[in-house]
């Protein structure tokens, strides 16, 4: 730990840091920015490609090879008589600007949450809508089969062609490529902090190139410089620090005394500059959904909404829960059968294993698992408590010497999970949720901790997604928190399909 005139001795022994005034010259290179605005280009190229498929696979399905029957869409109309082929290009042209009207295009939107896909989503029941009305109004006979065929069509291949996308810009920005270049600015400690979420999510593209924190203040702050963050200047070096860096992007946090005097000033000397300036405030692991911004006398005020624990929306939830686990316990029932067999000739032991976790609102149930380790494993375990590899209260270890041969199979596929169904459907658990803690971990927890219970622990999670045995309790505790604080039936939906990616990965399963 060093103070922050350390930092400033530092700034000023560096020759790589500017001094105020002096600005080093902008290096000569693409701008990150142009380079997302060519991402953007060939997503909407790859969208209307797919929306162009859906269309004409619309019309086929529709009409066949049948010439006379296609050259019918607007007949008896003002219009006359319109081929569906023109009506096609006019309804793919008319999807792709209800798009990029609704920021489908937009370069903030990429890579990052779920906000992609609503607005895809969002988009073609808009468009779908508009069409449905202006036909009504105008008296246009347009054939409801090929209507009901190109929407839902077309909305499932945007949805998969952007998460195509995604996943190429993800690996192109942990490369270094079409990321942001950032320069952080605040007080030490939430600079800090800000840099090691960044740091901790390389996908979100941005790329850290130096900070601006106060000079005179005495107050100790972190080591940013041990990260090889190099410090460009005092808050009222920003505009300098940009141009030395070539920076697009200013994340402000953490401003010292009249932060709003501060903040404007900073954003005036950004004028012009195509700078996007951000300011990260004091609250983090809330969903946007939650957050609103509602002005008062020129002052932003943000709005946090209660965490949604009751009512309607977990009504459904639970809904949801018990039809779709009786769907995938009657998919899954002949894959149980086979792992209940090879499980029982393995050693002649149970084929299940029923351990006893705590649920919602700390209420304790028996959760069921194919049992993978030998017989007498609880026995065995207070030998191995010394080579247990995580940190905080959870035991694990890699080579877990008490795994049987079968049981190696299933847990590196989480197959030993599939009897947990059964639990879903007697209400005990949920498809997502938290971890199911055991009763000496819950012993154990803090009172921020214990938020977890406030909802039913579930089969997968965002700790099963984000890396599972490899997270760290720190980690792991704040992905529950987060889910807890921030659930909706949306997120749910791609936690499910993020867990089948995880699987078969087997990343983290041991």
């Amino acid at each position: 730990m060093v103070t922050l005139r350390d930092l400033e001795d530092d700034r000023a022994a560096s020759p790589a840091s500017p001094l105020p005034g002096t600005p080093a010259p902008r290096p000569k290179q693409l701008k990150p920015a142009h380079g997302m605005a060519w991402f953007a280009g060939g997503v909407a190229v790859l969208d209307l490609a797919l929306i162009g498929i859906a269309v004409i696979a619309a019309q086929a399905l529709r009409f066949g090879p049948n010439e006379n029957e296609i050259a019918g869409a607007w007949r008896g109309s003002a219009l006359g008589g319109v081929p569906y082929s023109v009506v096609a290009v006019v309804l793919a042209v008319f999807w792709l600007g209800v798009i990029a009207a609704r920021g489908g295009y937009s370069p903030r939107i990429f890579g990052a949450g779920a906000d992609e896909f609503k607005r895809i989503v969002s988009a073609s029941v808009l468009a779908a809508g508009l069409v449905a009305i202006v036909c009504y109004l105008a008296k246009i006979e347009l054939a409801r089969g090929f209507v009901a065929v190109a929407f839902p069509l077309g909305t499932l291949l945007l949805l998969i062609g952007r998460y195509v996308t995604r996943r190429w810009l993800h690996r192109q920005r942990k490369r270094g490529h079409l990321t942001h270049r950032v320069l952080l600015v605040g007080m030490p400690a939430q600079v800090g902090e800000t840099l090691e979420v960044i740091q901790r999510e390389p996908r979100m593209g941005f790329q850290v190139v130096g900070a601006c924190i106060p000079h005179l203040s005495k107050e100790p702050g972190d080591d940013l410089r041990q990260g090889g963050l190099p410090i460009l200047g005092a808050l009222d070096d920003v505009a300098a620090a940009v141009a030395a860096s070539g920076a697009d992007t200013v994340v402000v946090s953490g401003l010292p005394g009249r932060s709003s005097r501060l903040l404007r000033r900073m954003s005036w000397s950004l004028e012009g500059a195509g700078v996007d300036l951000v300011v990260s405030p004091a609250l983090t692991d809330v969903a946007g959904p939650r957050i609103h911004v509602r002005p008062m006398a020129g002052l932003p005020l943000l709005h946090v909404e209660e965490p949604d624990f009751v009512g309607a929306r977990r009504l459904v939830k639970a809904a949801s829960d018990w039809v779709a686990g009786s769907i995938l316990t009657l998919i899954a029932l002949p894959l149980l059968i086979l792992i209940a067999v090879a499980i029982k000739v393995g050693d002649r032991g149970p084929v299940l294993f029923r351990q006893t976790r705590v649920g919602v609102h700390g209420k304790e149930f028996p959760c069921f698992k194919f049992r993978s380790m030998v017989v007498d494993a609880e026995a065995k375990l207070a030998k191995l408590q010394e080579e247990n590899e995580h940190d905080g209260v959870l035991f694990k270890i890699k080579d877990d010497p008490r795994v049987t041969r079968v049981g190696k199979i299933i847990r590196r596929l989480s197959l030993d999970e599939l009897p947990q169904l059964f639990n879903v459907l007697r209400g005990e658990m949920s498809l997502v949720g938290p971890r199911p803690p055991l009763p000496s971990e819950v012993q154990q927890y803090g009172d921020d901790v214990r938020r977890r219970l406030l909802v039913k622990p579930g089969i997968t999670g965002l700790w099963q997604v984000s890396g599972r045995s490899n997270l760290s309790w720190e980690d792991s505790v704040r992905l529950d928190l987060y889910y807890v604080e921030n659930w909706s039936l949306s997120t749910d939906i791609v936690i499910l399909f993020k867990t089948v990616r995880a699987v078969l990965a087997r990343d983290g399963a041991y």
